[in-house]
């Protein structure tokens, strides 16, 4: 019965925590799928090339206050604790929600409609650069002995429910709806679902407990000193960072910008391309289980290893045999084949950082890797695939793309594998140090 009871709080603790997630993953989603609408609801500048760039670089801009984020509210989630942190950052969400689905249109309000809605991208943005982390760290820390690859790879997975819950919702908006219908105001029917389920998400976040090794921690440093240990734990920050590149270009290029991808260069229809990426929602989702769960057997590192090589051998060459004969079944056979790859990295990488980055400053630490990896690599993927094809006229570039975040994954890899902590309890922490 106790074993049964222990079961159900995990269970429900997983889900309470990762509700944050499907949010941010779901308002992200929701403005990659829909890209071209925004563009012309907010950016009419009479030329469609230039119009989509301004709305893809706004997706883009939200990424820029990431790291800004993840060193602000880190702090304050290592200092006051998860569950306050998890609060927060939901609230801060729900803005940029809100504010791209209630804002009128530029033809509505001039000027004030692109400015609401990147303000919005940056409160949302600043949001979502501790929530990642904050989460990760959260599962890592409730997680039974033996198995935190199994309980952090659920703050990805929850994330793929949000994109096959997009998708779905696209796929089923494009089948009722005319173009001419979607683009005045269809577009905004999934924003509208993403607000009213954020009173619910709320609700089951307030339910959350602190965790235990969290709560038996002696010491709560104060802001200044989460800084300074922050800065002395640089090399594993940076080398975290080079890791996250792999995962988060993978994750929105064959989520974020397939639907764009599959329309605007394969030529294929909208509803291909959602069914694509429900696919690759699915995929990506029982990939991060089970290989989360796999790392918690043979270890973190030969999956991290095999799979950056792996990646950086196929990416590009997967992306030529697409564009030569765009068609659903090979966008569908390549998309999943890059959803192996991401899952399988994925499953090991979230589990291997909460390990290596110091309790005092898990959740800062986590979050400014993360989010600078975002910030600089992944957040803008849709944006530099587009402006890479336009530069180069090689639709399969974005492959090429994959494979050099791929590399910088495994050269942060190779570094972290050469690091060791060496016990300085004089500071109250731990510092990294290289072989």
């Amino acid at each position: 019965m106790t074993a049964s009871k222990n079961t159900t709080s995990q269970i429900g603790n997983i889900i309470r925590v990762s509700s944050g997630n499907f949010l941010e993953m779901y308002d992200f989603m929701i403005f990659g799928y829909y890209a071209p609408n925004i563009s012309h609801a907010f950016f009419p500048t009479g030329n469609a090339f230039v119009s989509l760039m301004l709305a893809l670089m706004t997706f883009g801009a939200g990424f820029l206050m990431r790291p800004v984020g993840a060193v602000v509210l880190g702090a304050y989630t290592d200092h006051h604790g998860r569950r306050k942190g998890l609060i927060l950052t939901l609230a801060l969400m729900a803005v940029g929600t809100l504010s791209l689905a209630c804002t009128p249109s530029y033809g509505t309000i001039g000027i004030l409609a692109p400015t609401f809605v990147v303000i919005g991208r940056l409160v949302q943005g600043f949001s979502a650069g501790a929530e990642l982390g904050t989460v990760s760290v959260y599962l890592s820390e409730i997680a039974p002995s033996g198995r935190k690859g199994f309980f952090t790879s659920w703050q990805s997975a929850s994330q793929q429910i949000a994109v096959v819950f997009a998708a779905v919702m696209g796929l089923w908006l494009t089948t009722r709806l005319t173009s001419i219908q979607m683009e005045a105001w269809g577009w905004r029917v999934p924003l509208a679902i993403g607000c009213a389920l954020i009173p619910f998400l709320y609700l089951l976040r307030r339910t959350l407990k602190e965790t235990d090794e969290y709560n038996q921690r002696t010491e709560r440093p104060p802001f200044l000193r989460l800084f300074t240990l922050m800065l002395q734990s640089w090399p594993v920050i940076l080398a975290g960072m080079l890791m996250v590149a792999m995962t988060t270009v993978t994750f929105y290029l064959i989520t974020a910008y397939t639907p764009t991808f599959g329309r605007a260069v394969l030529n294929l229809s909208s509803s291909d391309s959602f069914i694509v990426t429900l696919c690759v929602g699915f995929s990506n989702f029982v990939w991060l289980i089970v290989m989360g769960a796999l790392s918690d057997r043979i270890g973190r590192r030969p999956l991290l290893i095999g799979v950056t090589i792996l990646t950086v051998l196929t990416a590009y060459p997967a992306m030529q045999w697409l564009v030569t004969a765009p068609s659903f079944d090979r966008l569908l056979l390549v998309e999943l084949w890059l959803s192996f790859t991401f899952g399988s990295y994925n499953g090991a990488m979230v589990p291997y950082l909460t390990e290596v980055i110091p309790i005092e400053v898990r959740a800062a630490g986590f979050s400014i890797a993360y989010s600078l990896a975002t910030a600089i690599f992944g957040g803008f993927t849709p944006a530099i695939c587009t402006y890479l094809i336009y530069l180069s006229g090689d639709r399969a570039i974005p492959g090429a793309w994959v494979s050099l975040a791929s590399l910088l994954g495994l050269v942060g890899v190779l570094l972290l594998g050469r690091m060791r902590w060496s016990s300085m309890r004089s500071a109250g922490t731990e510092r990294p140090s290289m072989i």
